[in-house]
């Protein structure tokens, strides 16, 4: 689970740092209502929130609806045990983004673990994905 800090090798924009904040705040929000961990933003609008579905389809319906450049967020849940329910994005999650043509990713320092995070890092730098952990 990485600090706070930036991840992949490029730096977000400032509109998808905006739309990052942004993302991030939503997905608490949604997550404090029990229904999921992911959102999808584009220019401070959300396209997709994650349901029963689950992030890989929430991303994709995400890209589709926002016609790409979409911005992800993954956090944990308020009061989420973190013993027993991790969120987490791995190869599968970069993948289902680049199909999306996302630009940037920001997920919950200390609380979400990054799965073959060499791999991850590898992915978004060769595709221009932007990862900050907050």
């Amino acid at each position: 689970m990485p600090g706070a800090g930036q991840i992949a090798a490029r730096v977000p924009t400032a509109s998808e740092k905006a739309d990052m904040e942004f993302g991030f705040k939503m997905a608490k929000q949604i997550g404090g209502l029990d229904i999921g961990q992911t959102v999808v933003v584009k220019n401070l609008a959300v396209m997709a929130v994650e349901a029963i579905e689950g992030t890989d389809a929430c991303i994709i319906r995400g890209g589709e609806l926002g016609r790409g450049d979409i911005v992800v967020a993954k956090v944990a849940k308020p009061n989420q045990d973190l013993r027993f329910d991790v969120p987490s994005v791995g190869p599968d999650t970069l993948a289902a983004m680049i199909k999306a043509k996302a630009k940037a990713l920001v997920i919950e320092a200390g609380a979400t673990l990054l799965i073959d995070k060499a791999n991850v890092i590898k992915m978004a730098d060769e595709s221009g994905i932007a990862i900050i952990a907050m």
